[in-house]
């Protein structure tokens, strides 16, 4: 195991300091002492000033604005940041059509919907949903399906599509066709008087080039989430997830996180990743999106994806080898998983110190699980045995019939979702330039997220709208400032 070279305190000399400074100011604010009790609810590990600030742990990057999601874990080895460095021109140069002058980064599609990691997840952040109903979908794609006529609970690829609308195409491969969305308005009141609007989007496609789909199609959105913190998340121990799951709601408080179990009849591995849970580690999610979102292939996912009637994607030029030797896939790897999660902002503001004792008063925290401590990386000491803050609990919720897709994945069901990790979250806006979060980006900023809540959440989401806009305004001001 690589060792870092100097601890957590002597790499921040001032940190001692700031600690007992923060200490005193801490303490003189009215709701401290009911905050700092409940932020560490999956632990005996007590809440402090130096992991409030620090949610990824001896990693944590310092820098905020718009390279925040951009920088390695403060405390890697110099041979890691070669990796690193080496991972991040992977990940942010545009691959090319073979055969090509260049050997390397050559091998794109014959069908894909973008052509460089960095492009859906430019700045390391989100992916933004399209501006009007017009424009071309970037970080944003289409998951498609239909259900097996011998189960229907059992999605299946669409006939002559595949799992994936895939939009774009090298030259003389038509491409699959072109997603839409367009938006309804729908409008509420807070229980004060304030109105509010959320935007409920209804996706199309448009110019399909082999043939028509199926009216029974299943059409699931996914938007491109930003990368902090995936190598910490990946090494929270299988075992500290499942004690945070209660698939038959056994203490009958409406909230029944479930595993996703990604093996055959719900086996083992145990999903982590993706909005569904539905890849269990970074490498694997790797892997997946390098096929499915360019049509690169690795000693994972040695084939094209050319599905039955698609002639010319079938006949197009193949390299002997995968495109992406393991190496890279590796470099790539290591990359994603040691992107360092930034530190927190005003974390000692009254305002936002109330707005984490809201947050836990209405059970925001019940699924949105604050902390954990992680397990071993074999590779990477600076993942392993850290508290961190991501503020998910990395399982299957219902989240209503809102937010459905009625698209089931392994065992996530149509209307469950992975509980998305908030740290970073208000950063967002200064990485991506823009404030959409959920899985399709429906949601202009963090209160519209909670008004889509729903199924497991719904009695959060009521107790949301009762509140004083005062205390509203608190529990935004917290989110935003993890």
């Amino acid at each position: 195991m690589f060792k870092s070279k100097q601890s957590f305190f002597s790499r921040r000399p001032s940190l001692v300091a700031i600690y007992l400074g923060g200490l005193v100011a801490f303490l003189l604010v009215s709701v401290a002492s009911t905050s700092s009790q409940v932020v560490a609810s999956t632990s005996s590990q007590p809440m402090s000033i130096a992991n409030a600030e620090y949610p990824g742990g001896q990693g944590t990057v310092t820098q905020v604005g718009g390279r925040a999601f951009s920088l390695p874990a403060l405390g890697i080895t110099d041979e890691q940041h070669k990796a690193f460095t080496v991972g991040n021109s992977i990940f942010r140069t545009n691959w090319v059509q073979a055969p090509a002058s260049v050997t390397t980064l050559q091998g794109l599609g014959p069908l894909f919907n973008t052509r460089s990691c960095g492009s859906c997840h430019q700045q390391d952040g989100r992916g933004s949903p399209p501006r009007s109903e017009r424009d071309e979908f970037v970080g944003l794609l289409l998951r498609i399906s239909v259900p097996d006529a011998k189960d229907p609970l059992r999605m299946i690829d669409v006939p002559g599509y595949g799992d994936q609308i895939q939009s774009q195409s090298i030259l003389g491969v038509p491409a699959e066709g072109t997603p839409r969305v367009s938006y309804k308005e729908i409008t509420g009141k807070f229980s004060d008087g304030e109105t509010f609007t959320l935007l409920s989007p209804t996706y199309t496609i448009e110019n399909l080039a082999y043939g028509d789909l199926p009216k029974n199609l299943r059409i699931s959105p996914r938007l491109a989430q930003q990368l902090v913190g995936l190598g910490l998340l990946d090494t929270i121990p299988e075992a500290a997830l499942l004690a945070n799951a209660d698939p038959e709601d056994r203490d009958s408080n409406g909230i029944s996180g479930r595993p996703n179990w990604l093996g055959p009849n719900g086996t083992a591995p145990l999903g982590r990743f993706g909005w569904k849970a539905n890849k269990p580690s970074v490498l694997e999610q790797d892997a997946a999106a390098l096929l499915g979102d360019m049509g690169i292939t690795t000693p994972l996912h040695k084939n094209q994806e050319c599905r039955e009637g698609q002639v010319a994607c079938q006949k197009a030029f193949s390299l002997k080898d995968t495109e992406m030797s393991m190496q890279d896939l590796l470099r790539l790897t290591a990359y994603m998983k040691l992107l360092g999660v930034p530190k927190r902002r005003g974390f000692l503001d009254p305002e936002v110190l109330q707005g984490e004792k809201v947050f836990h008063q209405i059970q925001c925290n019940q699924c949105h699980t604050p902390s954990f401590k992680t397990g071993v990386d074999p590779e990477f000491s600076v993942l392993s045995n850290q508290w961190i803050f991501p503020y998910t609990d990395l399982l299957l919720h219902d989240m209503g019939q809102g937010l459905a897709d009625d698209r089931p994945d392994h065992q996530a069901s149509g209307r469950e979702w992975r509980t998305a990790p908030l740290w970073g979250i208000g950063l967002v806006h200064d990485v991506s330039r823009h404030d959409r979060l959920l899985h399709d980006g429906r949601a202009r900023g963090v209160k519209e997220a909670i008004l889509w809540h729903d199924g497991e959440a719904k009695s959060a989401k009521e107790e949301f709208i009762k509140l004083p806009k005062k205390d509203r305004e608190a529990l935004i001001k917290f989110v935003n400032s993890l």
